[in-house]
Protein backbone atom coordinates (compact mmCIF):
# COMPACT_ATOMS: atom_id res chain seq x y z
CA UNK A 1 0.00 0.00 0.00
CA UNK A 2 1.50 3.44 -0.87
CA UNK A 3 1.75 5.73 1.86
CA UNK A 4 1.76 9.47 1.87
CA UNK A 5 3.40 12.12 4.10
CA UNK A 6 0.68 14.65 2.98
CA UNK A 7 -3.05 14.43 4.01
CA UNK A 8 -5.65 16.42 2.34
CA UNK A 9 -9.20 16.82 4.02
CA UNK A 10 -11.75 18.48 2.07
CA UNK A 11 -14.62 20.09 3.12
CA UNK A 12 -18.06 20.84 1.63
CA UNK A 13 -17.42 21.08 -1.94
CA UNK A 14 -14.34 19.14 -2.13
CA UNK A 15 -14.69 15.48 -2.52
CA UNK A 16 -12.42 14.34 -4.65
CA UNK A 17 -8.62 15.82 -5.94
CA UNK A 18 -8.58 15.87 -9.49
CA UNK A 19 -5.28 14.74 -11.22
CA UNK A 20 -4.13 12.19 -9.16
CA UNK A 21 -2.35 9.31 -10.80
CA UNK A 22 -1.77 5.78 -9.48
CA UNK A 23 -4.74 6.23 -7.67
CA UNK A 24 -5.94 3.51 -4.29
CA UNK A 25 -8.90 3.27 -2.71
CA UNK A 26 -8.32 2.13 1.17
CA UNK A 27 -10.76 0.98 3.90
CA UNK A 28 -9.31 1.99 7.17
CA UNK A 29 -10.49 0.46 10.24
CA UNK A 30 -9.04 2.60 13.52
CA UNK A 31 -9.58 1.83 17.27
CA UNK A 32 -11.78 4.99 17.62
CA UNK A 33 -13.89 3.26 14.52
CA UNK A 34 -14.08 4.45 10.95
CA UNK A 35 -13.69 7.64 9.04
CA UNK A 36 -15.40 9.47 7.32
CA UNK A 37 -14.96 7.48 4.26
CA UNK A 38 -12.29 5.71 2.15
CA UNK A 39 -9.30 7.51 2.09
CA UNK A 40 -7.52 7.88 -1.74
CA UNK A 41 -4.19 7.64 -2.15
CA UNK A 42 -2.72 8.71 -5.09
CA UNK A 43 0.77 11.08 -6.44
CA UNK A 44 -0.55 14.73 -7.19
CA UNK A 45 2.11 16.75 -8.64
CA UNK A 46 4.60 14.17 -8.02
CA UNK A 47 4.19 14.02 -4.34
CA UNK A 48 2.80 11.01 -2.54
CA UNK A 49 -1.39 12.54 -1.12
CA UNK A 50 -4.14 11.07 1.27
CA UNK A 51 -7.24 12.69 0.32
CA UNK A 52 -10.06 12.61 2.79
CA UNK A 53 -13.39 13.50 1.86
CA UNK A 54 -14.50 14.77 5.29
CA UNK A 55 -18.56 14.69 5.18
CA UNK A 56 -18.05 11.22 2.76
CA UNK A 57 -18.98 11.24 -0.55
CA UNK A 58 -22.06 12.75 -1.23
CA UNK A 59 -22.13 15.08 1.87
CA UNK A 60 -23.54 12.46 4.42
CA UNK A 61 -22.04 13.40 7.51
CA UNK A 62 -23.13 16.46 10.03
CA UNK A 63 -20.43 18.68 10.94
CA UNK A 64 -21.55 17.45 14.48
CA UNK A 65 -21.49 14.07 13.40
CA UNK A 66 -17.97 13.67 11.88
CA UNK A 67 -15.62 11.02 13.20
CA UNK A 68 -13.01 13.33 13.53
CA UNK A 69 -10.86 10.96 16.15
CA UNK A 70 -10.80 7.82 13.25
CA UNK A 71 -10.36 10.60 10.31
CA UNK A 72 -7.03 12.02 11.91
CA UNK A 73 -5.52 8.28 13.20
CA UNK A 74 -6.37 7.02 9.98
CA UNK A 75 -3.87 9.25 8.11
CA UNK A 76 -1.35 9.63 10.77
CA UNK A 77 -2.02 5.21 10.30
CA UNK A 78 -0.58 5.84 5.99
CA UNK A 79 2.33 7.66 7.60
CA UNK A 80 0.70 11.53 6.81
CA UNK A 81 3.16 14.12 8.93
CA UNK A 82 1.43 17.44 7.14
CA UNK A 83 -2.68 17.96 6.84
CA UNK A 84 -4.24 20.33 4.78
CA UNK A 85 -7.59 21.11 5.75
CA UNK A 86 -9.79 22.70 3.38
CA UNK A 87 -13.39 24.32 4.80
CA UNK A 88 -16.14 26.63 3.91
CA UNK A 89 -16.39 30.06 6.14
CA UNK A 90 -18.57 33.33 7.17
CA UNK A 91 -17.10 36.33 7.33
CA UNK A 92 -17.23 38.07 10.32
CA UNK A 93 -15.07 41.45 8.80
CA UNK A 94 -16.71 43.81 6.46
CA UNK A 95 -12.91 43.64 4.65
CA UNK A 96 -13.05 39.91 3.99
CA UNK A 97 -15.17 39.24 1.19
CA UNK A 98 -16.78 36.51 -0.09
CA UNK A 99 -14.37 33.73 -2.39
CA UNK A 100 -11.81 35.21 -0.52
CA UNK A 101 -9.23 32.71 0.99
CA UNK A 102 -8.35 33.32 4.95
CA UNK A 103 -5.55 31.23 6.56
CA UNK A 104 -6.46 31.55 10.50
CA UNK A 105 -3.58 31.06 12.82
CA UNK A 106 -5.77 31.50 15.92
CA UNK A 107 -9.27 29.14 17.27
CA UNK A 108 -12.40 29.94 19.13
CA UNK A 109 -13.68 26.67 20.01
CA UNK A 110 -17.60 27.18 20.83
CA UNK A 111 -18.83 23.62 20.19
CA UNK A 112 -20.49 21.56 22.62
CA UNK A 113 -19.56 17.60 23.06
CA UNK A 114 -17.24 16.94 20.84
CA UNK A 115 -14.74 14.58 21.71
CA UNK A 116 -11.26 16.42 21.32
CA UNK A 117 -8.63 14.45 22.62
CA UNK A 118 -7.41 11.27 21.97
CA UNK A 119 -6.73 10.64 25.53
CA UNK A 120 -8.17 10.53 29.11
CA UNK A 121 -9.27 6.94 30.37
CA UNK A 122 -6.05 5.90 32.02
CA UNK A 123 -3.62 8.25 30.26
CA UNK A 124 -2.91 11.95 30.46
CA UNK A 125 -1.41 14.46 28.01
CA UNK A 126 -1.51 18.64 27.85
CA UNK A 127 -0.16 19.11 24.10
CA UNK A 128 0.32 22.98 23.84
CA UNK A 129 -1.94 24.64 21.48
CA UNK A 130 -0.86 28.70 21.81
CA UNK A 131 -0.66 28.59 18.25
CA UNK A 132 -3.49 26.24 16.98
CA UNK A 133 -2.25 25.99 13.11
CA UNK A 134 1.31 25.06 11.83
CA UNK A 135 3.16 28.27 10.68
CA UNK A 136 5.27 26.83 8.24
CA UNK A 137 2.35 24.94 6.50
CA UNK A 138 0.40 28.46 6.75
CA UNK A 139 2.77 30.51 4.91
CA UNK A 140 3.16 28.07 2.29
CA UNK A 141 -0.74 27.91 2.13
CA UNK A 142 -0.51 32.25 1.97
CA UNK A 143 2.36 32.26 -0.62
CA UNK A 144 0.51 29.74 -2.84
CA UNK A 145 -3.08 31.33 -2.01
CA UNK A 146 -1.10 34.80 -3.14
CA UNK A 147 1.05 33.20 -6.23
CA UNK A 148 -2.93 32.08 -7.76
CA UNK A 149 -3.93 35.53 -7.57
CA UNK A 150 -6.89 35.31 -5.03
CA UNK A 151 -7.24 37.73 -2.25
CA UNK A 152 -5.87 36.16 0.37
CA UNK A 153 -6.08 37.40 4.44
CA UNK A 154 -2.68 35.99 6.34
CA UNK A 155 -3.73 34.88 9.59
CA UNK A 156 -6.93 35.77 11.88
CA UNK A 157 -9.22 33.74 14.57
CA UNK A 158 -11.92 31.23 13.14
CA UNK A 159 -14.24 30.61 15.63
CA UNK A 160 -15.69 26.98 15.41
CA UNK A 161 -19.65 26.80 16.04
CA UNK A 162 -21.59 23.76 16.60
CA UNK A 163 -23.76 23.75 13.61
CA UNK A 164 -25.51 22.35 12.51
CA UNK A 165 -28.08 25.35 11.53
CA UNK A 166 -26.14 28.46 11.06
CA UNK A 167 -25.98 31.69 13.64
CA UNK A 168 -28.26 33.99 15.06
CA UNK A 169 -27.73 37.74 14.52
CA UNK A 170 -27.05 37.75 18.25
CA UNK A 171 -25.02 35.40 17.90
CA UNK A 172 -22.99 36.83 15.11
CA UNK A 173 -23.03 40.21 16.64
CA UNK A 174 -21.42 38.56 20.06
CA UNK A 175 -18.70 36.72 17.91
CA UNK A 176 -17.71 39.46 16.22
CA UNK A 177 -17.25 41.50 19.54
CA UNK A 178 -14.69 38.91 20.20
CA UNK A 179 -12.80 39.57 17.38
CA UNK A 180 -13.00 36.57 15.08
CA UNK A 181 -12.73 36.95 11.74
CA UNK A 182 -14.44 33.82 10.31
CA UNK A 183 -17.01 31.05 11.34
CA UNK A 184 -16.59 27.89 10.49
CA UNK A 185 -17.65 24.27 12.22
CA UNK A 186 -15.04 22.13 11.52
CA UNK A 187 -11.33 23.26 11.88
CA UNK A 188 -12.23 21.64 15.81
CA UNK A 189 -11.41 19.15 17.31
CA UNK A 190 -8.99 18.56 13.77
CA UNK A 191 -6.39 20.70 14.92
CA UNK A 192 -6.33 19.75 18.48
CA UNK A 193 -6.48 16.08 17.44
CA UNK A 194 -3.61 16.94 14.60
CA UNK A 195 -1.49 18.53 17.52
CA UNK A 196 -1.73 15.84 19.53
CA UNK A 197 -0.93 13.51 16.37
CA UNK A 198 1.53 15.39 16.09
CA UNK A 199 0.84 15.92 12.48
CA UNK A 200 1.02 19.55 11.00
CA UNK A 201 -1.99 21.46 10.46
CA UNK A 202 -3.72 24.27 8.30
CA UNK A 203 -6.75 25.33 7.03
CA UNK A 204 -7.51 27.09 3.48
CA UNK A 205 -10.90 28.72 4.49
CA UNK A 206 -12.67 29.80 1.44
CA UNK A 207 -15.20 32.70 2.49
CA UNK A 208 -18.64 31.91 1.04
CA UNK A 209 -20.76 34.42 3.27
CA UNK A 210 -20.94 37.75 5.53
CA UNK A 211 -22.64 35.38 8.04
CA UNK A 212 -26.06 37.15 9.16
CA UNK A 213 -24.54 40.21 10.85
CA UNK A 214 -24.23 42.30 7.45
CA UNK A 215 -27.25 45.17 7.15
CA UNK A 216 -26.64 45.28 3.33
CA UNK A 217 -26.23 41.92 2.52
CA UNK A 218 -28.63 38.73 2.42
CA UNK A 219 -27.82 36.19 5.56
CA UNK A 220 -26.32 33.03 4.44
CA UNK A 221 -28.16 30.34 3.28
CA UNK A 222 -27.16 26.45 2.45
CA UNK A 223 -27.93 27.60 -1.38
CA UNK A 224 -25.86 30.90 -1.08
CA UNK A 225 -22.81 28.70 0.56
CA UNK A 226 -22.68 25.87 -1.84
CA UNK A 227 -23.28 28.38 -4.84
CA UNK A 228 -20.45 30.19 -3.83
CA UNK A 229 -18.74 27.02 -2.62
CA UNK A 230 -18.80 25.66 -6.67
CA UNK A 231 -16.98 29.06 -7.75
CA UNK A 232 -14.20 28.77 -5.31
CA UNK A 233 -13.49 24.94 -5.32
CA UNK A 234 -11.13 25.69 -8.37
CA UNK A 235 -9.01 27.96 -6.81
CA UNK A 236 -8.80 26.00 -4.04
CA UNK A 237 -7.31 22.83 -6.29
CA UNK A 238 -4.52 25.12 -7.91
CA UNK A 239 -3.55 26.53 -4.59
CA UNK A 240 -3.08 22.81 -2.93
CA UNK A 241 -0.95 22.12 -6.01
CA UNK A 242 1.41 24.52 -5.47
CA UNK A 243 1.69 23.73 -1.63
CA UNK A 244 2.31 20.14 -2.79
CA UNK A 245 5.31 21.40 -5.25
CA UNK A 246 6.67 23.85 -2.71
CA UNK A 247 6.59 21.23 0.64
CA UNK A 248 9.83 21.14 2.38
CA UNK A 249 10.95 17.95 2.50
CA UNK A 250 11.65 18.20 6.48
CA UNK A 251 9.58 19.64 9.27
CA UNK A 252 11.44 21.66 11.93
CA UNK A 253 8.16 22.74 13.47
CA UNK A 254 7.26 22.29 16.84
CA UNK A 255 4.30 20.19 15.97
CA UNK A 256 6.38 17.33 15.14
CA UNK A 257 7.51 16.75 18.74
CA UNK A 258 4.82 17.95 19.97
CA UNK A 259 4.03 15.13 22.60
CA UNK A 260 7.45 15.40 24.27
CA UNK A 261 6.85 16.43 27.83
CA UNK A 262 2.94 16.10 27.27
CA UNK A 263 2.63 13.00 28.63
CA UNK A 264 1.53 12.82 32.38
CA UNK A 265 0.71 9.22 33.34
CA UNK A 266 3.86 6.94 34.34
CA UNK A 267 3.55 4.55 31.82
CA UNK A 268 3.78 2.05 34.82
CA UNK A 269 0.59 2.58 35.96
CA UNK A 270 -0.78 2.76 31.77
CA UNK A 271 -3.71 -0.61 30.99
CA UNK A 272 -1.94 -2.60 28.04
CA UNK A 273 -5.09 -1.98 25.99
CA UNK A 274 -4.79 1.75 26.46
CA UNK A 275 -0.80 1.54 25.04
CA UNK A 276 -1.56 -0.40 22.62
CA UNK A 277 -4.97 1.58 21.47
CA UNK A 278 -2.51 4.60 21.76
CA UNK A 279 0.69 3.45 20.39
CA UNK A 280 0.94 4.75 17.39
CA UNK A 281 0.99 8.31 18.64
CA UNK A 282 2.70 7.83 21.94
CA UNK A 283 5.12 4.37 21.57
CA UNK A 284 8.50 6.38 20.47
CA UNK A 285 8.31 8.35 24.41
CA UNK A 286 7.81 5.80 26.29
CA UNK A 287 11.38 3.88 25.89
CA UNK A 288 11.44 -0.03 25.34
CA UNK A 289 8.04 -0.90 23.99
CA UNK A 290 6.24 -3.74 25.98
CA UNK A 291 4.47 -6.69 24.75
CA UNK A 292 0.86 -5.36 24.62
CA UNK A 293 -1.03 -8.09 22.56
Amino acid sequence: MLEARIGIIGGSGLYRMSGMTGVEEVKLSTPFGEPSDAIVLGQLEGVKVAFLPRHGKGHRISPSELPAKANVYALKSLGVERVISVSAVGSLKEEIAPLDIVIPDQLIDCTKGRDGTFFGSGIVAHVSLAEPFCPVLRQLAFEASANVGVRVHKGGTCLVMEGPQLSTKAESQLYRSWGADVIGMTALPEAKLAREAEMCYATLAIVTDYDCWHPAYESATAEMILNNLKKGIDTVRRILKLMLASMPRTRDCACASALKNAIATDPKYMSKERKKELGLLIDRYLGEKEDVR
